[in-house]
């Protein structure tokens, strides 16, 4: 037990300041602030004042999704807290709350259980507290809406005057929790939950990346390298040092394989604003050597793809005899398909502020950065800095909003960069990513080529899937020796169709640009060739789209990935536990379907198209309207159906599958980053355009009912738009599309 505490020992136990204090200590939860008031905190994730406000902590990152105000909401419930006595504190980076990497849409999945229990334990421990002052049995006291409630007597007490006693008691097991059942909870699955940062968002009280400002702070930008790996060979800053308000000019450490998370090098700028950064920055002269990569070109690197996919020699998925049902084919039908390489072209670009105390071992290291990652974070500054691990609480990652993250800010180079700058220059240093740094500088979705082959019998089924696929790999950007896509940025992966003979095979490549996830990673380009070929195939056999694709998917099962050879990840879970289910998959794209009210009669130059997938171990269906007049097309109507299990904020749900049709739509017209010798040749929304609010329709989401374990909702929504969009194009216009973007369609 611990009898005394300063108030810095009762935050980090808490997780209200940063601390060492580990899940799997058990200790009496009676905590003494600095005035001797008592906190009750049983749990790293929930703590409640004397005066019954409780703080949840959110251990995940916000940056859109509405994750704050989504992964309290099981602690509120659980433990039967009033929602307007109830703070959400952000967490600072700390290994106690287990991961809090906020990307795979897996915040939800990764924290359901854990975080109801920790609701559970408050309740079970406050309902003791009342039976103990009431001497009663437990059972005769009721928990609800910041109560407890005397059956015997219908005696209120409030949880404020239950603090003390409660938290004198040990602990309960979380083996001996009874969890609410779904009829029992006030706030979860339920509609019109407040967004708890959107009013500060709205009138810019609120505090991103770009935001931060402390006392004596200091702004960066830096001139990088315009080639990966490339170096500065020289440099003058005699003008930039003239130019007002510039502070300090400090040439930034080259890049080395592998790429990493690491600084990409150059020279940086530090000034009194940003302005005078940023001019400072223009006024350097650079001579840069850029290196082995200036040898690449995007669209002559198509002719390498190509090859590639000659005779792939890795196959990752195999049944049947793929060749021998080729050559027993009454029809076969091949496709080639081309994804453009994209940028994360996040509305607020990177940016981190440092700030260092002290020296050697008592070294304390303040981060602010809106970040995905403070882990990776905390991990990035104490390399950068050769911090050793055991002072790793002594790197306090303060982590802001976000404004957007799709996996851009789960790469914490940036952090490093202010870090360094802040060592360097003994100065609280905020390093800010321009849009034009972000463009050009980033990490990138690698443009990719597939090529896809199958076969139909005499009655038009299906009798064999071939599908090889060929981009830059994301682990090159971890070992530079990778060529092929690995497990993690496979999209293939959840083909769920019933068809006798698959092959699934990879083509081999070099990489010459940093290449990391972007929002829903290789199901982009996988899915948009997977899905279109599908549409293919139906007329071919002169059929119904919606009814082929039901047909391709077949008998109700569970599709077993391992049978056919597949070592896939299932996004990092069991089989077991999420199962591929071709029952869900078939009912999204039915409900979707009806309520597009598929099959209507529709006007000339008017059509449908519909795409389906799993990923994130959830189901999606996308039905899109469009009509074309000339090389003109208007998106009409957009139905998306999901089921991704429990849903817990249905509001948010819709939000993200609304932002997953906008992001569908940017990158199937406009989404394209190609380099010249090695040098991004985009820099701005100029020439790497977003669509615009005019340009999409209602986006009407449909959200099936489950009892099955929650899953991911931020990415799984994205993949199948493109090719329902591409699929109701062909509906409307007969014409094909098999590239990315659409760069001789306008949208309107």
């Amino acid at each position: 037990m611990i009898k005394k505490i300063n108030r810095r020992k009762f935050l980090q136990g808490t997780g209200l300041a940063s601390g060492a204090l580990v899940l799997a200590i058990q200790f009496k939860p009676a905590f003494a602030d600095s005035s001797g008031s008592i906190h009750f905190a049983p749990d790293v994730f929930v703590a409640m004042d004397e005066t019954g406000q409780v703080t949840i902590i959110s251990h995940r990152s916000e940056m859109g999704q509405g994750i704050r105000s989504t992964l309290p909401l099981l602690v509120a419930d659980e433990m039967e807290a009033d929602w307007g006595r109830v703070t959400v504190k952000q967490a600072l980076g700390d290994a106690k709350y287990g991961s809090q990497n906020t990307d795979g849409s897996r915040s939800v999945r990764k924290n359901y259980l854990k975080l109801k229990e920790a609701g559970a334990i408050m309740r079970t421990m406050l309902q003791q507290a009342a039976a103990q002052i009431w001497d009663i049995p437990i059972e005769k006291v009721k928990i609800h809406n910041h109560q407890a409630l005397n059956l015997t007597n219908k005696q209120h007490i409030d949880f404020a005057k239950l603090v003390n006693v409660a938290s004198k008691l040990t602990i309960p097991e979380r083996s001996s929790l009874i969890l609410k059942s779904e009829d029992e909870q006030r706030y979860v699955g339920k509609e019109n939950m407040k967004n708890l940062d959107g009013q500060a968002i709205v009138d810019g009280s609120a505090t991103f990346g770009f935001d931060v400002d402390i006392p004596g702070m200091k702004t960066a930008v830096i001139a990088r390298p315009p080639v990966v790996f490339g170096t500065v060979k020289s440099f003058d800053a005699s003008e930039t040092m003239k130019v007002p308000g510039v502070v300090k000019v400090v040439e930034m450490p080259a890049l080395t394989p592998p790429a990493a998370f690491k600084m990409l090098g150059g020279i940086a700028v530090i000034a009194n604003n940003t302005w005078a950064a940023i001019k400072g920055r223009e006024a350097l002269k650079i001579e840069w050597d850029h290196g082995n990569n200036a040898s690449y070109n995007t669209h002559d690197h198509e002719a390498v793809f190509v090859k590639a996919l000659e005779n792939p020699k890795e196959v990752v998925r195999k049944r049947g005899d793929m060749e021998q049902a080729k050559s027993a084919a009454t029809k076969t039908i091949e496709a080639e398909y081309h994804v453009a390489g994209l940028a994360h072209a996040t509305m607020e670009p990177p940016a981190a502020t440092a700030r260092i105390n002290g020296a050697n071992d008592s070294q304390v290291v303040e981060v602010w950065a809106c970040t995905q990652t403070p882990q990776a974070a905390q991990a990035n500054v104490m390399t950068t800095l050769e911090i050793p691990k055991e002072n790793a609480a002594n790197i306090q990652i303060n982590v802001t909003l976000l404004g957007g993250g799709f996996g851009r800010k789960s790469k914490p180079d940036y952090v490093a960069e202010a870090a360094f700058l802040a060592n360097e220059s003994k100065l609280p240093v905020k390093v800010l990513w321009t849009r034009e740094d972000e463009i050009k500088h980033g990490y990138y979705h690698s443009p990719s080529y597939q090529k896809l082959t199958a076969t139909l019998d005499e009655k038009n089924n299906v009798n064999s899937w071939y599908h090889a696929m060929v981009n830059h790999p994301i682990g090159a950007t971890f070992n530079p020796a990778a060529k092929t896509a690995g497990s993690v940025d496979m999209g293939q992966g959840d083909m769920m169709f019933d068809v006798p003979n698959i092959k699934i095979a990879l083509g081999e490549t070099d990489t010459f640009m940093r290449i990391g996830w972007v929002r829903s990673v290789t199901n982009i380009n996988n899915v948009f060739a997977a899905s279109s070929f599908v549409d293919e195939l139906a007329h071919a056999a002169g059929e119904d789209s919606k009814d082929f694709l039901l047909d391709l998917i077949g008998k109700d099962r569970t599709e077993d990935f391992s049978a056919d050879g597949f070592k896939y990840g299932n996004y990092g879970e069991s089989a077991e536990t999420y199962p591929a289910e071709t029952s869900r998959l078939k009912n999204v794209i039915k409900v979707a379907a009806k309520k597009a009210n598929w099959g209507q009669n529709l006007p000339k130059n008017t059509g449908m198209g519909v795409a389906a997938w799993r990923s994130f171990l959830s189901y999606i269906a996308v039905v899109v309207k469009v009509s074309t007049d000339g090389n003109k097309v208007k998106i009409e109507d957009i139905h998306m159906t999901i089921d991704a299990g429990k849903i817990l904020n249905p509001d948010r749900v819709k939000s993200q599958m609304e932002g997953s049709a906008i992001f569908g739509a940017s990158l199937a017209f406009y989404g394209e980053i190609t380099a010249k010798e090695g040098i991004v040749e985009q820099g701005n929304f100029h020439d790497y355009q977003m669509s615009r609010i005019n340009q999409i329709p209602d986006i009407h989401t449909h959200i099936i009912k489950s009892d099955a374990i929650p899953t991911g909702v931020g990415e799984p929504g994205l993949p199948p738009f493109a090719p329902a969009l591409c699929n109701a194009i062909f509906a409307a216009s007969g014409k094909r599309h098999r590239r990315l973007p659409l760069k001789n369609l306008q949208l309107v």
